[in-house]
């Protein structure tokens, strides 16, 4: 089995469970509808998600990728598509909206997290033990992204994010 190509830390985001374009203390724990908390409807954010995976789909082929069985195929070749989806979806997402880093200094040097920081914003790693301030080293600078979605026309049906391609 070949190794799967790994993306450097550096350009892999950390994960959240709370959507988005909510601050996470705007998400009640236990919450069965988070949708509702930050006021936008999970019919709503599904779409918005959709709209973001075919411009992904659209410039980066991301899906075609993803659901490409990859086993057979050596690295060389992986890391050739790569290079076409990673170049592909970086034009989507930027074409999109705005794409800033959420801490200012390089990764690998000494921060200091100060008190009332969004907890949202910075995750603590390793030994957390104690208040704030907390003197560390950036692993990830985290990012922020605003997104300019297109609205979806009536008999837009965004669940196809590709549509199958006929040659006549």
């Amino acid at each position: 089995m070949p190794a799967q190509p790994a993306l450097p830390e550096s350009e892999v985001s950390p994960s959240s469970d709370a959507p988005r374009d909510a601050h996470p203390s705007d998400v009640s724990p236990g919450s069965d509808d988070a949708g509702s908390a930050s006021g936008v409807q999970p019919a709503a954010r599904e779409d918005a998600a959709l709209l973001l995976l075919a411009a992904l789909q659209r410039e980066g082929r991301l899906v075609d990728f993803i659901e490409q069985d990859i086993e057979d195929f050596d690295d060389a070749d992986i890391g050739a598509a790569a290079r076409v989806l990673h170049a592909g979806c970086r034009k989507a997402l930027h074409g999109l909206g705005e794409v800033t880093p959420i801490r200012g200094e390089d990764e690998e040097s000494r921060v200091i997290v100060e008190d009332g920081i969004a907890t949202g914003e910075v995750k603590l790693v390793g030994a957390v033990a104690g208040q704030p301030p907390y003197h560390g080293i950036l692993r990830h600078r985290g990012w922020r992204v605003k997104l300019d979605l297109p609205e979806p026309t009536a008999d837009h049906d965004v669940s196809v994010v590709a549509p199958a391609e006929v040659e006549l």
